[in-house]
């Protein structure tokens, strides 16, 4: 089996051609940026570091944006070595993008002037979206957009300390059905000189579960028209991609789960947005069909990639772990050989047992669909009064700034 730079052509079936209707592809500034196609790879914590990064990248030619995994402000400030680890970029990544994560507002200030004087990045993402307890719990990520004082005051000290380099933030709809904040937040926003949004069309409550609402990034869009707007939720093929600019009138899109154990979804993205044919008719949404042997080269691929930025062959195949269900996705893989490569530690051995399975395989129908965690109508943890006033911001407590990144 062959572990080179995956191949950017992955099948080569008939090319349909691309549909009368696909949308003309948006022109996305960040900044002094140019995102053309207007595709961005959403920040997933434990996910989207160099290695997996470099594989999307890959595959779309070096076309899009690819932000890191979140960043906590107090451990970039700390200079904490993991997260110091976490914002290394490759030499190839242009521009290079951090999401930060923050609450209180003179921290965020000291990471932002940091990333700036130090040269970190190109561009700065901050995040109100994180849905999970141990964020929310101390009013971070999606919950903090509530609190709109606050909210102002981490956006007015994060673009002023940024040395001129851009500023956008990604965020949900609210907290949940009885809580909604995204269209005040993307006014604040807009007056605090941000330069993009990103909205998830979910609240926190819903997690990842049911659909996204797609009329809430059309809805951002028409409000907020002096910057650009990114849809993201629920973009499992480039069909669905295209469909969200046309629906919504969204400047780009921003792809999180859909490429879950599929990092040549970006080559379907870009092929669809330049409107123009890829393997299996990417135009048409139906996407890139690798077999299970450039399926499996792909992850022996990523394997390596993990054990090389960490610096260790075992963690990073251990690592990876992760990663398989999503990869092997709808093939025929057997209950037995899925425990196998859940203690995979070696890539000899990863390779081995991949080399054991049918590799002619054919990609399997429906593997396109949802992946990754799909839960919903959760509960969502709070710190104590935090919903009696939105403009009372004294339920934030110095530990709300996480000691560790990647959250």
């Amino acid at each position: 089996m062959t572990t080179s730079a995956p191949s950017t052509t992955l099948a080569q079936p008939a090319v349909p051609a691309a549909p009368a209707t696909a949308p003309a592809s948006p022109t996305l500034k960040i900044g002094p940026h140019t995102v053309q196609p207007p595709v961005v790879l959403a920040p997933m914590a434990g996910i989207t570091n160099a290695p997996f990064r470099t594989l999307c990248r890959e595959y779309s030619g070096g076309k899009g944006l690819f932000v890191s995994e979140m960043i906590t402000t107090r451990a970039l400030v700390e200079r904490n070595e993991k997260t110091m680890h976490l914002i290394h970029f490759d030499a190839t990544e242009t521009p290079r993008s951090i999401q930060l994560y923050g609450v209180d507002p003179a921290t965020v200030g000291k990471a932002v002037r940091m990333i700036a004087d130090e040269d970190l990045a190109d561009h700065i993402d901050l995040n109100f979206g994180c849905p999970v307890p141990k964020v929310t719990r101390k009013g971070g990520g999606s919950a903090l957009p509530y609190k709109r004082p606050l909210l102002r005051a981490i956006l007015n000290e994060a673009v002023s300390n940024a040395g001129g380099l851009p500023v956008t933030m990604k965020m949900r709809k609210g907290i949940d059905d009885d809580h909604i904040t995204y269209l005040d937040a993307g006014r604040i926003a807009v007056e605090e000189g941000v330069t993009a949004i990103a909205l998830h069309g979910r609240t926190a409550a819903q997690h990842y579960g049911g659909s996204a609402d797609w009329d809430a990034i059309a809805r951002l869009k028409e409000h907020v028209p002096e910057i650009p707007v990114l849809g993201n939720g629920d973009i499992w093929s480039a069909g669905d991609a295209l469909r969200m600019v046309r629906e919504t009138g969204c400047d780009g899109v921003v792809v999180g789960r859909g490429c879950l154990g599929r990092p040549w979804l970006f080559q379907d993205l870009v092929a669809a947005f330049e409107g123009r044919g890829a393997p299996g008719g990417a135009a048409d949404g139906h996407g890139a069909s690798p077999s299970l042997r450039q399926v499996a080269d792909a992850m022996v691929r990523h394997a390596r990639l993990l054990g090389e930025w960490i610096g260790d062959e075992t963690r990073g195949v251990i690592d990876f772990r992760k990663h398989v269900a999503w990869y092997l996705k709808g093939f025929s893989v057997g209950s037995e050989m899925r425990k196998k490569l859940a203690v995979t530690s070696s890539l000899d051995e990863l390779a081995a047992q991949l080399s054991e399975l049918d590799l002619d395989q054919p990609w399997p129908v429906g593997a396109d669909g949802p992946r990754g965690r799909t839960s919903g109508n959760n509960r969502v943890v709070l710190p104590d009064g935090w919903l009696k006033d939105p403009y009372d911001c004294a339920a934030v407590s110095v530990d709300a700034e996480l000691d560790t990144s990647g959250g």
